[in-house]
């Protein structure tokens, strides 16, 4: 008679567990293997129907993205003979490019806006954390409380007190803005995020520093932080993916100067409505920085969700 683990699953249930996985995965990636596969489709290709999951792929939705359009006469057409291969992908609906579009723009934008806030959230938060962790605050729990209570309520709940505000400061369709607006939704997250991995970091190691001499700052810049790194990681993943996707402030508050990629994205307008290989491919694009930020820091992420900073 064989032993048996309680604890070990069976080799058959790894199976199973294993194909229940794989069958998660799969699905949860059919949108987005059809959207990268919409970016390389041709107008008719995108709106077919059946849908076609067999095509010719064509570059012309990321034409379309990154360039201007207008249509011209036959004569000019003939003048001008195209000169490179997106000029002639462009020619089959007798228009040339005039110049470059928006999308370089707000792609920069939200990488400054979201990158920017994503810094100021974790660094004011692994401030506050720490002194939440470490000093006895009068009614803390009050205030941890308040910081928490900022998060259950949706954030376009308060749309419009915001758009005044930011319309009185003169804040509106700025970076600055924007940066401010999503570190103020994001810092709650992060403070009770790294709260938890503050708390976690045994308080020995502190009091071993400022005994060698240490200040506060130093034994908190040389002991804490370098052990807290799992946890700054995996909040900085969080906030940077809030910040990177939200739709609804970027299109109260911004129409021009710092516009991001989410609100711009759907207006890409084709020949005759809406241009769908442009937006899958505008999209695929958007997803690129998010993702490689995420795989490089993935070891960070998953440790400090299973198991935070430091184990005691």
């Amino acid at each position: 008679m064989s032993a048996y683990s309680v604890t070990e699953p069976t080799p058959r249930a790894k199976w199973a567990a294993g194909i229940l996985v794989a069958l998660y995965a799969l699905i949860t990636m059919i949108p987005l293997l059809w959207i990268i596969a919409t970016g390389f489709k041709s107008p008719a290709d995108a709106i077919s129907y059946p849908p076609k999951v067999v095509f010719d792929p064509t570059l012309e939705g990321y034409v379309n993205l990154f360039t201007t359009r207008t249509r011209q006469t036959d004569e000019f057409l003939a003048a001008n003979p195209p000169e490179t291969w997106y000029e002639e992908i462009v020619r089959q609906y007798d228009m040339v490019i005039v110049g470059p579009s928006r999308y370089g723009e707000r792609f920069m934008n939200s990488i400054i806006i979201g990158f920017g806030s994503t810094f100021l959230s974790v660094f004011l938060g692994t401030l506050a954390a720490y002194a939440f962790s470490r000093f006895k605050i009068p009614l803390k729990d009050d205030l941890l409380f308040f910081v928490l209570s900022t998060r259950m309520m949706p954030p376009i709940a308060v749309a419009i007190p915001i758009f005044l505000m930011f319309r009185s400061l003169g804040l509106s369709d700025t970076h600055a803005g924007m940066i401010l607006l999503y570190t103020a939704v994001n810092l709650s997250l992060a403070v009770w995020l790294l709260k938890g991995f503050m708390d976690e970091i045994p308080r020995e190691y502190e009091e071993a520093a400022l005994i060698d001499g240490y200040t506060r700052f130093q034994a908190f810049y040389k002991v804490v932080l370098p052990q807290a790194t799992t946890g700054i990681v995996a909040t900085a993943i969080f906030c940077l993916i809030f910040a990177w996707n939200e739709y609804a402030f970027a299109v109260l508050l911004t129409s021009g100067n710092a516009q991001t990629a989410p609100p711009f994205i759907p207006t890409i307008i084709g020949v005759g409505g809406q241009d769908w290989p442009a937006v899958a491919a505008g999209a695929t694009l958007f997803l690129l920085p998010v993702l490689v930020f995420t795989v490089l820091l993935r070891k960070h992420l998953l440790r400090g969700i299973t198991f935070g900073a430091v184990r005691k």
